[in-house]
């Protein structure tokens, strides 16, 4: 049985915390922010811990 590859990009796009969630980027960050009020810039540049069901999916595809 060969090993099994880590998913490149995921990889570079999560982290695995000590306890094992799997903790993620929010989305609408990337541009045309200055639309946007800055209350939610500040709530949207935190990381979020993934959800349970893509979670599952992300630690298969990272090898754990």
């Amino acid at each position: 049985m060969p090993k099994m590859k880590t998913h490149k990009g995921l990889a570079k796009r999560v982290k695995v915390t000590g306890t094992g969630k799997v903790v993620r980027r929010k989305s609408n960050v990337g541009h045309l922010l200055s639309g946007r009020p800055a209350k939610r810039r500040r709530r949207l540049h935190k990381d979020t811990v993934m959800a349970p069901a893509d979670q599952k999916k992300a630690l298969r595809r990272l090898g754990y």
